[in-house]
């Protein structure tokens, strides 16, 4: 198995991982938001959508995307500390979803 394949293999897993862990979260959504909230042009849309969302509706979409089409994946990621960031003082934890999104900017980054 080429070394491209196998990288691309393990994103894939990780993206299942990331999804599992917002559905297990119970912040999985079968509506997309309205449309406006996509032309937010602040990072990871913090002043139109939830962070789950946008995980969910961009981050998880685009990368699924570029993994299916075969085109190059970004070289640097650092969405753990917002995950991290966004759980802080809420009920629920996040830790496995951080987790999850640690290994996704681990595969991403290259470390």
């Amino acid at each position: 198995m080429s070394t491209n394949k196998h990288h691309f293999d393990q994103i894939t897993d990780s993206l299942l991982q990331i999804e599992i862990e917002l559905r297990q979260l119970e912040v999985w959504e079968v509506i997309p938001p309205a449309e406006e909230a996509f032309q937010s042009t602040e990072p990871f849309c913090l002043d139109t959508m939830e962070f789950t969302q946008w995980l969910q509706f961009v981050f998880l979409e685009k990368m699924k995307g570029l993994v299916e089409s075969g085109h190059p994946l970004p070289l640097v990621s650092g969405i753990a500390p917002m995950a991290e960031e966004y759980f802080r003082g809420r009920p629920q934890s996040g830790q496995r979803l951080i987790r999850a999104l640690e290994e996704m900017d681990r595969l991403l980054s290259g470390s």
